[in-house]
């Protein structure tokens, strides 16, 4: 089969891909409809030497590792879910989170991931508390010079992550054509081994013995 036979055969069947792919959308975006969405809240919190100094700029940023290390622990989590009276254990609450440090802005991201976008909010907002109250009390044995604050810029951001219905209708769409031209492909194959006409047995190579008359039995 040539390139163009089968360009031909797909818009033959042009009826078939485009079904499919309306199908596949569709049903993606009424599944996509009925989940529950789920929203991120980010809260930054900003690692910020007391003077411009490179040595305690880098020593700042050295830091940014161990408290980390120091956020991403069930003791926080357990902590918060006290405070704010959460219906998790910690294991479940640090499943949704992630912290990770930006030691080229020299902030550290704490990601949550729930269902309600205000407790969310809460949540985010109390693991950077947090962090702040730990630097705070870091910096008691420091000389004020020497001292790294931690410090809130913003109150968190907030995004929707699940369900991505758009991307999502766009990939089943996409299958869904990919799906149709296998469809036609099959449709055509099928329809090739049936005879309907006496042109049809020019397919199989045989000879024509008799036929009979159209509205004859």
């Amino acid at each position: 089969m040539t390139l163009r036979e089968a360009v031909m055969i797909v818009l033959r069947r042009w009826w078939v891909v485009v079904l499919l792919a309306a199908i596949a959308a569709g049903a993606t975006i009424v599944v996509s409809r009925l989940q529950t969405p789920v929203y991120r809240a980010t809260q930054l919190v900003l690692i910020q030497p007391s003077r411009s100094d490179f040595g305690l700029t880098e020593a700042s940023r050295l830091l940014l590792n161990p408290m980390v290390v120091y956020l991403d622990s069930s003791q926080i989590a357990g902590r918060i879910i006290d405070d704010l009276q959460l219906p998790y254990t910690p294991e479940q609450l640090m499943a949704r989170k992630t912290i990770a440090p930006d030691t080229l802005r020299m902030v550290i991201q704490i990601d949550v991931d729930l269902e309600d976008t205000g407790l969310a909010a809460s949540v985010a907002q109390a693991w950077g508390e947090a962090l702040v109250e730990y630097r705070n009390q870091q910096n008691q044995a420091a000389a004020r010079e020497d001292r790294v604050l931690a410090v809130l810029p913003d109150t968190p951001a907030l995004q929707q992550i699940a369900p991505q219905t758009t991307l999502n209708a766009v990939a089943a769409a996409v299958l869904g054509v990919l799906l149709g031209v296998v469809a036609a492909f099959g449709i055509e194959f099928v329809e090739s081994m049936v005879l309907r006409r006496r042109e049809d047995l020019a397919k199989l190579e045989v000879t024509l013995l008799a036929s009979i008359p159209a509205g004859r039995e």
